[in-house]
């Protein structure tokens, strides 16, 4: 074969090649799209200065434009379960049934709750509190502009209090994710949601604290307190910053009379995405374990061990064979930092420990017998247990 044939046979192989790929193109579009994630959140981008509105450039005079955007993808979700009224126990006796006849028999009664959520995709996933929807026969979902549509439960974990629903509409308003672990006491946050079912309230105030835990309300606790109004409704809503991104999903209030008293709590967007994101792909959430009993130090102990001060958690016992007995974790040590994280009580350990997920490899530093030591370890998986 000379050149000229060899060069005209390639042609010819090209352009078969390119006129099959056309027909492809054609007939199976699909094929040449890159496929989507699972989930599609629209994560903002950093800032580097205000922009709000103001007199002077100096202090803001109105949220409204963060706050307008927000909203829209903020939802109100109404829930309807079915209850059965119990039979009274005296329709056993004849002589009572006789005259009653079946008056006192079981009921079907419709209950009906009411809460808020937050739209967070273009797919149509919404985040909201476990117990908004816990139980629920029916999920209602009613958007800002009027919309409503029946959604459904895709996941949800009892541990954290949060859920994910989806819904099928198009054009849907999506808040951006912000960031929540470099949040300050005193930065701006706004709270919006459904309080008493009036219909869409925005709140003001300011962030009163991070990191609150061991408050009882949940087994993993890590919330922003604010002190702006959150009233029963509210749950499942959005608290947001001055940008109008997302940076908690609003889940409890301290409160003796049942009303905002100042006192009110959101989960941070950074916990929230991580659950989020494994209901989503797997439907339920997997955490870190290392098989440890794990108890506080206290002033008492901190003093017999010759510790500084009270951070740390005190190892009190070891499963045999579990991940901790793998790393030659004893009773009686003490871990301090946990990937360089400093840890201030048992509780933040074994929640930094969850948040790892299983087969996480976790630098471990710790004190055993006044000796500062690391130990590497591999987390295991979680046994499930009910709350």
């Amino acid at each position: 074969m000379n050149i000229r044939d060899t060069v005209s046979f390639f042609l010819q192989a090209a352009t078969v090649g390119i006129v099959a790929a056309f027909l492809l193109l054609l007939i199976k579009p699909d094929w040449f799209e890159p496929h989507a994630p699972v989930v599609q959140v629209q994560q903002a981008a950093p800032h580097t200065e205000h922009h709000l509105s103001s007199l002077d450039g100096s202090a803001p005079v109105s949220y409204a434009d963060a706050v307008a955007p927000a909203a829209k993808a903020v939802v109100n979700v109404y829930t309807a379960k079915v209850i059965i009224r119990k039979r009274h126990p005296l329709l056993d006796d004849p002589l009572f049934r006789q005259f009653f006849g079946n008056r006192l028999a079981p009921r079907k009664q419709l209950q009906t709750s009411l809460g808020s959520g937050v739209i967070v995709s273009k797919q149509g996933y919404v985040l909201t509190n476990n117990h908004v929807i816990a139980g629920a026969d029916e999920i209602q979902v009613m958007l800002q502009d009027g919309r409503s549509t029946r959604a459904t439960v895709v996941g949800a974990d009892k541990d954290t209090d949060l859920a994910v629903l989806r819904i099928k509409l198009d054009k849907l308003p999506v808040l951006p994710l912000g960031s929540s672990d470099k949040l300050r006491v005193g930065d701006i946050a706004l709270a919006i949601g459904n309080p008493f079912g009036v219909g869409q309230t925005v709140t003001l105030g300011i962030i009163s604290a991070t990191g609150r835990s061991q408050l009882g309300i949940n087994r993993y606790e890590d919330f922003i307190q604010t002190d702006a109004a959150i009233n029963p409704g509210n749950s499942g809503g959005a608290l947001i910053n001055a940008w109008g991104e997302l940076i908690g999903i609003n889940t409890a209030i301290y409160s003796r009379s049942g009303g905002s008293q100042g006192i009110g709590f959101a989960i941070p967007v950074s916990l929230v995405a991580n659950v989020m994101q494994q209901i989503i792909e797997q439907g339920h959430v997997d955490r870190g374990w290392l098989g440890v009993e794990a108890q506080d130090i206290t002033p008492q102990l901190a003093e017999s061990f010759g510790l500084k001060d009270t951070h740390g958690m005190l190892i009190a016992g070891v499963l045999r064979g579990g991940p901790a007995d793998k790393a030659s974790i004893k009773p009686g040590d003490i871990i301090v930092k946990i990937n360089g994280k400093a840890v201030d009580n048992a509780r933040h350990a074994m929640t930094l420990i969850a948040q790892s997920g299983p087969g996480a490899a976790l630098e471990i530093e710790a004190v055993r017998d006044g000796q500062p030591m690391t130990l590497q370890a591999t987390t295991g998986k979680r046994p499930d247990v009910e709350p």
